[in-house]
């Protein structure tokens, strides 16, 4: 008859056995499974740090445009305020330099205007007289 606790014992053993070598299969493939994320994760950081280095440049460059595009505005509205400010000077000095005189002489045709209608009203006071008298003259006219 056969010994059940030799088969039994025999069972046990090649089930310990499967099992250590199922164990060890499972570390050599965890092993390298972590050797391949480190390359992996080496690859990454080969390939990301020139990105990022080019991002933080680009950062860079992005903010140093806006600094000379903010320091271009302030030029610009400095070069306007200063345009204005001639506009107006130049206003004020045409303004004091033709209108005043051009006033005083807009007066003095007025003057002259009320001077030669002053004449013509005494002209035309005296007019009547000659008038009637040249009537006369015309009706002795033969011809």
């Amino acid at each position: 008859m056969i010994d059940w606790n030799v088969v039994f014992l025999g069972v046990i053993a090649v089930a310990v056995m499967v099992m250590a070598c199922v164990q060890v299969g499972v570390i050599v493939f965890g092993a390298r499974l972590v050797r391949r994320v480190d390359r992996i994760a080496s690859q990454i950081d080969g390939e990301i740090k020139p990105l990022l280095t080019n991002l933080n440049r680009v950062g860079e460059d992005a903010a140093r445009a806006a600094q000379l595009a903010a320091a271009q505005v302030e030029r610009v509205d400095q070069l306007f305020a200063n345009v204005a400010m001639r506009v107006e000077d130049t206003a004020a000095s045409l303004q004091s330099a033709i209108i005043a005189p051009a006033r005083e002489g807009f007066a003095v045709l007025s003057g002259v205007r009320a001077a030669f209608a002053a004449l013509r009203e005494m002209r035309s006071a005296s007019a009547p007289a000659r008038s009637a008298r040249h009537d006369d003259e015309e009706a002795l006219f033969i011809g």
